[in-house]
């Protein structure tokens, strides 16, 4: 039997209070194109969590919320700087260079997946011509794709040099929940008030089926992004059954509960591995991500005996994720499968 539980966070099944939003909204008739009750509290509630007055849209994928964001972010001619392993790098099909007709994205490094500013910084400082990109954006995941957690100061480090050199900040949140649960802080803290102007706030990875919210903190930025959304394809005429999903994970901090559970499975996961089977996690576990270095005998074993999940980083270092459905007896089995190979 194939087992994915440690593949990816998209392998969870949908959590109840999303399945029962989802029949709740089922049950009646209702405007389409997002001119329904559900959508309208969804934007209200945001608004109430982030303690803001913020323009928020519906779309239907991580890639889509990244590469539409930053589009309404830059022109053609402008450049995008982000971390070498970041999502909009790695896995995203040149869909940021695409929706923003030819923006460049400039990469640099940094440890455990964050972006180094001193690296930022130098490449802004040095000569700029008519003849190059112009840089107009930063873009940061949080939490980054190796499963750590900006602190605030590092968020405020970063949104410094994009102020001295007029650059928006834009914040890669497809586990946006995990960060805040791993910080504990509230949502503000990490996002408009340290400096970030648009948020990708993922919910598919937190217990839904399909759905990403983006938010414009400063909403001059966001001005006809409805058009660029629907230009796209993301403007559902079912607009309701992507809003529904979100009143379930909002209300009564579903989606808090889910982030903690997985953050707390990862944590677990880890110390396991170290403990009984020597195994150490190669980048901090912030979040709900666990990397450990594996020889190729060991992953082929687990493979063999159903395990699924990802090699991330050559030669050997691969990702077993958790979610909000992680269980004990889960991460047990894999642990004992482990210990047997080993």
């Amino acid at each position: 039997m194939e087992r994915h539980e440690f593949a990816s966070d998209n392998v969870a099944p949908i959590c109840p209070e999303v399945w029962a939003a989802l029949q709740e909204a089922n049950l009646q008739y209702a405007p389409s194109y997002g001119e329904d009750r559900w959508t309208a509290r969804v934007c209200d509630r945001i608004r109430e969590i982030f303690e803001t007055d913020c323009d928020v849209y519906f779309v239907f994928t991580g890639t889509a919320a990244n590469a539409l964001a930053l589009a309404q972010l830059c022109n053609p001619f402008h450049s995008v700087i982000c971390h070498q392993h970041s999502h909009i790098e790695t896995d995203e099909c040149g869909a940021p260079e695409f929706f923003t007709g030819g923006s460049k994205l400039l990469l640099v490094g940094g440890a455990d997946g964050k972006i180094d500013a001193g690296q930022v910084e130098a490449l802004l400082t040095r000569p700029n011509d008519l003849h190059s990109h112009k840089p107009a954006a930063i873009s940061i995941a949080q939490a980054t794709e190796f499963g750590t957690v900006y602190r605030r100061d590092e968020i405020a480090a970063i949104v410094d040099l994009a102020r001295a050199h007029q650059l928006s900040l834009h914040m890669d949140g497809a586990r946006f929940a995990n960060a805040i649960a791993s910080l504990n802080c509230a949502p503000n803290a990490i996002t408009w008030k340290v400096g970030v102007d648009v948020l990708c706030f993922g919910g598919t990875k937190n217990g839904a089926t399909a759905g990403e919210l983006v938010i414009f903190f400063d909403k001059k930025i966001s001005r006809e992004f409805d058009y660029r959304a629907k230009q796209a394809g993301h403007l559902g005429s079912k607009m309701r059954f992507l809003a529904a999903q979100w009143l379930g994970l909002l209300n009564r901090d579903a989606w808090l509960r889910n982030a903690q559970h997985a953050n707390r499975a990862a944590r677990g996961l880890a110390t396991r591995l170290r403990m009984e089977a020597g195994i150490e996690s190669v980048f901090p576990v912030d979040a709900n991500a666990v990397f450990v270095v594996m020889d190729e005998r060991l992953a082929s074993a687990l493979h063999a005996r159903g395990w699924r999940f990802y090699k991330f980083i050559e030669p050997d270092v691969y990702r077993l994720m958790c979610s909000w459905s992680t269980t004990g007896e889960q991460i047990s089995g894999l642990l004992a499968d482990i210990v047997a190979i080993k």
